[in-house]
Order: structure tokens, then C-alpha cells, then sequence
């Protein structure tokens, strides 16, 4: 006649005999890891983290519905999109220096005058001609 025990699968002897197989073992490190996190956390810290959690959630879902973001993320995954993503991060970078650095615009058409003789002044106005002038046509497009 043969026992409960050399019938039973070895992980099921083993755990008769007092020794838990490892996957048993890990899932009660984690267990014992996770209540002593919650014991080490304020009703505070839980009431901020859940808020947060849930502030996350909502955002989340938000951004996921808005479709010009997601076309927009779209277009900064092409390789063009993150070099022009690039480009405008370091210009912005170098534009706050130059900016704080520069006197104050003394005004007037002489002003102007100086400005629009500084090399890249007409390219820049060329940009923000191109982008305005697509930037119109998909505006149109939508109606």
C-alpha cells in the first residue's frame, strides 16, 4: 500500500514536509516587502500616493483621447520631427541667453531698420511665414 506522500507530486511532499517550493517562497518575500511598506507609510503618505494615482490615471486618459496630441507625437517620432524637436530645444536654450544678455530695444523704425539687417533676420521671418502659412491652411482644411 502506498502513502498520500510517494504518490504526491514532489512540490506537494515538499510542502508537507514544511518546505515551500521557490515560487511560494518569492511570492511571500513580496508579500512580507509590501506589508512592511504599508507599515512604514503614513495615512498621509497612502492618501497622497492613491491621488496621485489616480490624478495619473485621469491625465493618462485625457492625453490619450486628445487626437492632435497623439498626431502630434506622431510626427515627433520621425527622425525629421525629433531633429526639429532638437533644434528648437537648443535655440530656446541659446535665445534665453541672448535675450538676457541684449539691452533693452531702444523702439522705432530705426530699430527696426537695425534689426532686419542682422544676418538670419529674414530667414527667421521666412519660418514663421512657412509655419503660418500652413499652419492657416490645415485651419481651413478642418472646416
Amino acid at each position: 500500500m502506498s502513502t498520500d506522500t510517494e504518490l504526491a507530486p514532489a512540490s506537494v511532499a515538499g510542502e508537507r514536509e514544511g518546505i515551500a517550493p521557490p515560487g511560494l517562497e518569492q511570492l511571500a518575500e513580496i508579500a512580507t516587502l509590501i506589508g512592511s511598506a504599508r507599515d512604514a507609510m503614513s495615512d498621509e503618505m497612502v492618501t497622497r500616493l492613491a491621488r496621485a494615482i489616480s490624478e495619473g490615471a485621469t491625465l493618462l486618459d485625457r492625453l490619450t483621447r486628445n487626437e492632435g496630441l497623439l498626431q502630434l507625437l506622431r510626427v515627433l517620432e520621425r527622425p525629421e520631427g525629433q531633429h526639429l524637436l532638437i533644434g528648437l530645444s537648443k535655440a530656446l536654450g541659446l535665445m534665453d541667453r541672448q535675450v538676457a544678455a541684449a539691452p533693452p530695444s531702444s523702439g522705432g523704425i530705426a530699430g527696426l531698420w537695425k534689426l532686419a539687417r542682422e544676418p538670419g533676420a529674414q530667414d527667421a521671418i521666412r519660418l514663421l511665414s512657412i509655419v503660418s502659412q500652413c499652419w492657416v491652411e490645415s485651419m481651413r482644411d478642418a472646416r
